[in-house]
């Protein structure tokens, strides 16, 4: 079975008490600034840009840059000098918090075991911290990068949402081209781990040692324990049981919003020639999927979610927009821009859809294709149609060997 393991890093992978960790991380942190500004001052800035890291739903603003842009002007720094005293206190003074915090055997044992099996594991921590950081609490929890080969660690230099939003979880599959087989998230907090990674349909298992009697919801998650039993629940599963569902609202609305946030990730350096250079196969280019992307949105996505919602059971005629391609030449489209365009033209899309009501998704339409139908299935079809295109693109930066 090929399977993708999402595992937590804090006190799942790693004892790290956060009620403990994270004073003892701010009082370190502002008293090697403090001949730059006052302590409390450095504390209050830092909590906001926080904040805004966590509000944040731009999908073409890292959360590296929505922090900077909250933080160094209310700070009055230069940019260049707080990076490198942030980068000072990573590299000399962040190590000394290791003493807070312990390894588990047990979560090696599992992490060793899965990839002696040949599952892919990501490193689904919440992106508040640059990769250093959290390359630095992986070796604390005996998981140093040098030794084990992650799929993917998840941080603020390339991340665009954070815990509990199920938006960061569609981001994750984005990244690592929404794999087809069985999907599994494990982690020890209920809201920022469990719930909302069920929100976007992923099974997962929840790291409690009290179990359900912890648990006030009206839902609870399917499965609990420790560490020691996700291996054993894996084998007892039926595969089906495994398999991620992106059929619910919320984990179609956050598959819309991944999309231009793993592109520009996986595509805001690419060199210009690479951009618009078809493969041999004579797929379509990059520049040829972002226009495809932003042209089907503009014109034919985002019209036909207006009509239906304006008008009672609407019929909706088929369009080929494959063409397009060749009429309108994308080719010859800067890729950058072409990125932007559609970027926008997708919030625009976003923005329309998190206005409608609850009903509104289950309003009535005929297609010629599809026959008589309802808004949330056609938005599903969007969806997987943005899956399509976001593995397409990683098969051509793998053609060209771009690093993923």
């Amino acid at each position: 079975m090929s399977l993708t393991l999402l595992i937590d890093l804090d006190d799942t992978l790693l004892d790290n008490d956060i009620d403990t960790f994270l004073p003892k991380y701010l009082q370190a942190f502002s008293e090697e600034v403090s001949s730059f500004i006052a302590p409390e001052k450095f504390i209050e800035l830092l909590l906001s840009g926080t904040r805004s890291m966590i509000a944040n739903q731009r999908p073409d603003c890292t959360l590296q840059e929505v922090f900077e842009d909250n933080f160094i002007p209310m700070s009055g720094w230069d940019p260049g000098i707080f990076r490198k005293v942030s980068d000072d206190f990573y590299t000399d003074v962040f190590p000394t918090l290791r003493e807070l915090t312990r390894p588990r055997p047990e979560a090696v044992k599992l992490v060793e075991e899965v990839m002696a099996r040949g599952y892919r594991v990501v490193i689904a921590t919440n992106p508040l911290f640059p990769s250093f950081a959290i390359k630095q609490r992986l070796a604390w929890a005996d998981l140093p990068t040098e030794r084990y080969r992650f799929e993917l660690i998840t941080s603020y230099e390339t991340f665009h949402f954070v815990k509990p939003k199920p938006a960061y979880y569609a981001e994750i599959m984005a990244r690592i081209g929404w794999p087809s087989g069985p999907v599994v998230m494990i982690g020890d907090d209920l809201q920022r781990d469990i719930l909302a990674s069920r929100q976007m349909g992923i099974p997962c298992f929840w790291i409690s040692n009290n179990g359900f009697e912890s648990y006030d919801e009206v839902d609870p998650p399917s499965v609990s324990g420790s560490i020691e039993d996700v291996l054993l629940w894996i084998d007892q599963s039926p595969e089906e049981e495994l398999l991620p569902d992106y059929s619910a609202i919320s984990a179609v609305l956050s598959t819309l919003k991944s999309t231009p946030a793993a592109l520009d990730s996986m595509c805001r350096d690419l060199p210009v020639e690479i951009g618009g250079q078809r493969p041999e196969d004579d797929r379509w280019s990059i520049t040829e999927i972002f226009c495809h992307l932003c042209d089907v949105d503009r014109e034919v996505n985002l019209p036909r979610i207006q009509m239906i919602l304006k008008e009672k059971n609407p019929f909706i005629s088929g369009v080929d927009t494959d063409p397009w391609a060749e009429e309108r030449n994308y080719v010859s489209e800067n890729s950058s821009q072409a990125l932007q365009k559609f970027i926008q033209t997708r919030i625009d899309l976003i923005d329309l859809l998190e206005t409608m009501r609850q009903e509104d998704w289950h309003r009535d339409f005929r297609h010629a294709i599809f026959g008589p139908t309802k808004l949330l299935e056609l938005v599903s079809i969007i969806a997987s149609h943005d899956r399509l295109h976001i593995r397409q693109v990683r098969e051509v930066l793998e053609d060209f060997s771009i690093h993923l």
